[in-house]
């Protein structure tokens, strides 16, 4: 299942509307009874840079230097060939502790006692990371119960696309959260090297404020993840199926139409589409950073006041009434990877981590096919407007009631966990065991088998703890290739955030304002209502919530800018 980068607002309302917990009760999280709402809030904006108290930046030396060398962040570099690990960490520590922390899953949970998990505690130097898996699809919602009620373990990982279901995150982070800043201050360097390599922005994004109008106030209160410039998410084709029946790669909205109506065939149980929610906004120029906001003659403008949203919302109600969308994606239940590799659908919305998915996939189970994102496509001939990561991928946060020592090791084990590519660490956190998990293939490279694709590949486990000192593309060559060109052709149309530098959380209002009109853009994208309700959708999204916002996000757009 996808995981819809930062770069969009869009989320996936309908999946995260099913009900349960899914796999959560199998692997051990409570199924706790709905608790009342963390204290709504006005909304607050914080600085993410100019701190004095974040850990002091020092590079950590790559011990190879990429193969092909891009424009970071969003044209990263990329290794072609597979280097000889060398060990990242020289001492490693001496540690016994056992943690508990819950994460989102997508898809079958792999068992606890596999070794992948075991290796990867005995290299870190002893420290059992034990995750607690939740059904990714309804996460982002139930960690708000989780979370008001203590009942998340010693730590919890969030994507940063899932801070939008919470009504007061700022507030949730200071009440909830380990304060690490006293701990990681300062030069880190000793202990923990590799966290000291990370960016001074990442870490700068990892800050919190008790009191957001008080500079005073800030802290760091989670160990950051990996930025990843460029696209989060992309549309993919089956190259091959569309070479099988004459067709072209599309290049406009227009031409996806036509190619999407020349291949469906619903009575035959084709068609051309799964999802289209939470990346085609940017085919029509809408707005990704900042939550929607874009600023327009002078004013801060929401996508849904806008023409182009209801060409947008046009655009997925013709695909709906023309039986170009697979009929059973309003459930929220269908596995669009498995219908990909089936070729049940032509085009499969998800991370950029599919392309490769896919292809390893393909090879373990013998299926074939091939598989190449889309490219900046826009509708009406206009100038295509990519979304692209603005920030950290996710934060791990540790619970309040962990004593330092705990947390200190916890930090041994992010520490580990950070080393980038090239390394013994970055091998065993991101392969698994050799014989176990993967094979060297004739390059050299890892090559997962069916154990390592299911377990070591899964969207998250320990490779998602922190953020790697520095991030890279890897995998196959010619994928490595392949996404290095498909970045340069996307950069000169990356989105550019209004708000890079400040952090600004919406009022409640406006966040439950925002639910609704996702439940009603699905309304309208599948039939269940009709085209011409938009304006009342947008006025209602503007009275109970929406209007008032735009004064919150004007006064953090003219605090930044001035």
């Amino acid at each position: 299942m996808a995981t819809p980068s930062d770069g969009s607002i869009f989320r996936r309302r309908s999946l995260l509307k099913a009900a349960g917990l899914g796999v959560a009760g199998a692997a051990g999280l409570p199924v706790i009874a709905a608790c009342s709402d963390i204290e709504s809030g006005g909304g607050t904006s914080q600085a993410t840079e100019g701190f004095d108290f974040l850990p002091t930046y020092k590079e950590w030396p790559l011990p190879v230097e990429p193969d092909l060398v891009g424009e970071p962040p969003n044209h990263p570099s990329g290794f072609t060939t597979y280097p000889e690990p060398v060990p990242a960490i020289e001492n490693v520590p001496s540690n016994s502790g056992t943690f508990e922390i819950t994460v989102p899953f997508w898809g079958e949970a792999p068992p606890a006692d596999d070794p992948y998990f075991a290796a990867v505690a005995e290299a870190s130097g002893g420290t059992t990371v034990n995750l607690r898996q939740a059904d990714g699809n309804t996460f982002a919602e139930t960690s708000v119960q989780w979370l008001n009620a203590n009942e998340y373990g010693d730590g919890i990982m969030l994507f940063s696309w899932m801070l939008f279901a919470h009504p007061n995150f700022q507030e949730t982070v200071t009440n909830s959260f380990y304060d690490l800043t006293d701990i990681v201050k300062g030069d880190i360097s000793e202990r923990w090297p590799l966290l000291a390599g990370l960016p001074t922005a990442s870490w700068g994004q990892a800050v919190w404020s008790t009191d957001p109008e008080d500079p005073e106030t800030a802290r760091v209160f989670g160990i950051p993840g990996s930025f990843s410039g460029g696209p989060g998410n992309a549309v993919f084709a089956r190259t091959d199926l569309l070479e099988a029946d004459g067709l072209a790669m599309p290049t406009t909205v227009e031409e996806l139409l036509d190619v999407a109506r020349a291949w469906s065939d619903d009575a035959a149980g084709r068609w051309a589409f799964g999802g289209l929610d939470y990346l085609t906004p940017a085919w029509f120029g809408l707005a990704g950073a900042g939550d929607g906001w874009a600023y327009i003659d002078g004013k801060l403008v929401h996508n849904c006041e806008r023409p182009e949203y209801t060409e947008w919302l046009e655009f997925r109600r013709t695909a709906w009434d023309e039986k170009l969308v697979h009929p059973d994606i309003p459930t929220g239940t269908l596995d669009g990877q498995a219908l990909h590799k089936a070729g049940t659908i032509l085009f499969q919305l998800d991370g950029m981590s599919w392309w490769q998915g896919f292809v390893d996939q393909a090879t373990a189970e013998g299926t074939g096919g091939t598989i190449a994102p889309l490219g900046a496509l826009s509708a009406k001939g206009r100038e295509p407007l990519v979304h692209v990561n603005t920030s950290v991928d996710a934060w791990t946060f540790l619970n309040k009631d962990l004593s330092k020592e705990q947390v200190e090791e916890f930090l041994d084990f992010a520490n580990f966990c950070s080393a980038p590519y090239g390394t013994t660490e970055y091998e065993i956190v991101n392969y698994g065991v050799e014989g176990t998990h993967f094979t060297y293939g004739p390059d050299g490279s890892p090559v997962f088998n069916e154990v390592g694709t299911k377990v070591v590949q899964a969207p998250v486990n320990h490779k998602t703890m922190s953020g790697h000192v520095q991030q890279f593309l890897t995998g196959t060559p010619d994928m490595v290739q392949a996404r290095f060109e498909y970045n340069a052709s996307m950069k000169d149309f990356a989105e550019v955030n209004i708000f890079e530098g400040m952090r600004v959380e919406g009022p409640a209002d406006f966040k439950s304002a925002s639910q609704v009109r996702l439940d009603q853009e699905a309304d309208i994208a599948f039939g269940r209502a009709d085209l011409s309700t938009i304006p009342d959708m947008v006025q209602t999204f503007l009275d109970n919530g929406g209007e008032a916002a735009r004064e919150h996000y004007t006064a953090a757009y003219e605090k930044l800018h001035g």
